[in-house]
């Protein structure tokens, strides 16, 4: 399905401002986020570079927590989703080949299932038709931010839509233009954090036999090995290695590439195919100094990035755009002018702690388990002993990963 195109139109205001927010950015965050205030009273201009994505030619795939789930059941567009996603109703934590496997369940939660697994195109398809049918959003693309001038009581945008360059005012601006988000560069805005000495295999892969519903995360000292299942009885591989050993591995041909997967893999699926073309990416920690400036906030990638462990990176994303979506609508009800600090910082409050626990977290899992030094390889065999014989132990490293912990938004009460 192509992507939806907006003739280059944009409306100007005697208000003073052309748009309420201007997203930049029109990826899965930048398109829930518009979604997410359908029904707001604001209005928005959605500004996307690229018409083909990049993550639709490469069979990106996510891990989609429970938190996430409710938040787009909230919006209105799950049931739209669901039918190309797969449901998983149990998770295997294992250590390479210690014996203590932690298996999660539906029973720990009292929940159908405990997550779900989306192709890219399967999340970003209905969000582009549920805000292709949004009265209040603006939808350009092809078109380029070349410009942000931040202002007292409006921020103005040049935009370069074909060969026209438009000027458009607004109260806010939203980055949702990923880890090397120009916007958050144009603002002097500061990251931190590192790039790890790992690299991540992803690929499709055919089992013998039934996924039967079962994610894996599996630990080996070169670092985690996620298996994820998808429909048609198809696997995602998440395969993360040290550098040079992820480059090996990926300049392998299919045969051999298969052999070395299927050691990591086990043989509780039979038989491998491979589907498709392989991909790698280096693998970083980042978190942004602040999510906000007047006038400014950053949410999904361009404000933070975590370790593949785990799957948290999209997760923590829509929990962004719910948070700030809840934020803006409260304050624009009230009367008060959604681009102002004492409004954004309510959201960086919300959000800059508990993605920074979740950051925390996965790298402690990713350093704990990707090492074969004897102490913390004992220590880490004696939790995963513990946590099979401690079922509230068990049950809350369950909820901090599927997003249960935090302050839950408002749109995944409805």
């Amino acid at each position: 399905m192509p992507q939806t195109l907006t003739p280059p139109q944009i409306p100007t205001d005697k208000r003073g401002y052309d748009y309420d927010l201007v997203i930049v950015g029109g990826g899965i965050i930048g398109l829930t986020l518009a979604s997410a205030l359908k029904d707001s009273g604001l209005s928005i201009l959605l500004v996307e570079a690229k018409v083909a994505s990049a993550a639709v030619a490469k069979g990106q795939a996510y891990a989609i927590h429970m938190l996430s789930a409710l938040i787009y059941q909230g919006i209105g567009i799950w049931d739209k989703m669901l039918p190309q996603i797969a449901k998983y109703q149990r998770v295997r934590l294992s250590d390479a080949d210690f014996p203590e496997v932690v298996e999660f369940e539906t029973a720990d939660l009292g929940k159908p299932e405990l997550g779900y697994v989306a192709e890219h195109q399967a999340l970003l398809y209905p969000l582009q038709e549920f805000v292709r049918d949004c009265a209040n959003v603006t939808y350009i693309c092809p078109a380029e931010v070349l410009r942000t001038e931040y202002q007292k009581d409006i921020v103005t945008i040049d935009i370069k839509v074909a060969e026209e360059v438009r000027t458009v005012r607004s109260k806010l601006v939203v980055a949702a233009d990923g880890s090397r988000s120009p916007i958050r560069q144009a603002a002097n805005i500061k990251t931190h954090g590192w790039k790890y000495w790992q690299s991540c295999i992803v690929a499709f892969v055919q089992p013998e036999k039934p996924h039967n519903n079962t994610a894996y995360e599996k630990f080996w000292t070169s670092g985690p090995f996620a298996i994820l299942p998808l429909p048609g009885n198809r696997c995602r591989i998440v395969w993360t290695a040290p550098h040079a050993e992820a480059k090996a591995l990926c300049e392998l041909d299919d045969e051999q590439f298969l052999a070395e997967l299927s050691r990591r893999f086990g043989n509780q699926m039979g038989k491998l195919k491979l589907l498709g073309d392989r991909f790698i990416f280096p693998v970083q920690l980042m978190q942004s100094d602040r999510y906000v400036l007047p006038r400014l906030a950053l949410v999904g990638d361009a404000a933070h990035n975590c370790h593949p462990v785990g799957g948290q990176g999209l997760n923590l994303g829509v929990r962004d755009v719910a948070a700030l979506a809840q934020v803006i609508q409260k304050a624009n009800a009230s009367g008060e002018d959604i681009g102002k600090i004492q409004v954004l910082k309510r959201y960086e409050r919300w959000r800059q702690r508990e993605n920074l626990t979740i950051l925390g977290f996965t790298d402690l899992l990713d350093r704990m388990f990707s090492n074969n030094f004897l102490p913390v390889l004992l220590v880490r065999r004696l939790g995963l002993w513990i946590m099979r014989r401690v079922p509230i132990l068990k049950i809350n490293v369950l909820k901090l990963m599927i997003g249960l912990k935090g302050r839950t938004p408002e749109l995944a009460k409805r």
